[in-house]
């Protein structure tokens, strides 16, 4: 089978590119799940603190096309909810 150099090369770079964006959407999900467990154990500190380093990793991702902005708003308002969820 003959493929075409720009066929070949535009998949090289998006091969790239998924391993890339797996790689960012991986720390997003760990980031979301530290600021979880911080609310599951009532550490109103600690689940600031991960949501403050979940949205600059969202917010990031964001900015590079891998979440689109709305996505990445609605999942830092859902975390954000539960966190001041501690304070009542």
């Amino acid at each position: 089978m003959i493929v075409k150099n720009s066929a070949a090369k535009r998949h090289r770079q998006s091969e790239k590119r998924r391993i890339k964006n797996k790689s960012v959407r991986s720390q997003v999900r760990t980031s979301a799940k530290r600021v979880l467990a911080a609310v599951a154990s009532k550490d109103q500190d600690a689940a600031g603190t991960a949501l403050r380093d979940f949205s600059k990793l969202i917010d990031t991702a964001a900015g590079k096309g891998i979440y689109h902005h709305n996505t990445a708003a609605r999942k830092k308002s859902r975390l954000a909810r539960k966190v001041n969820g501690l304070q009542a």
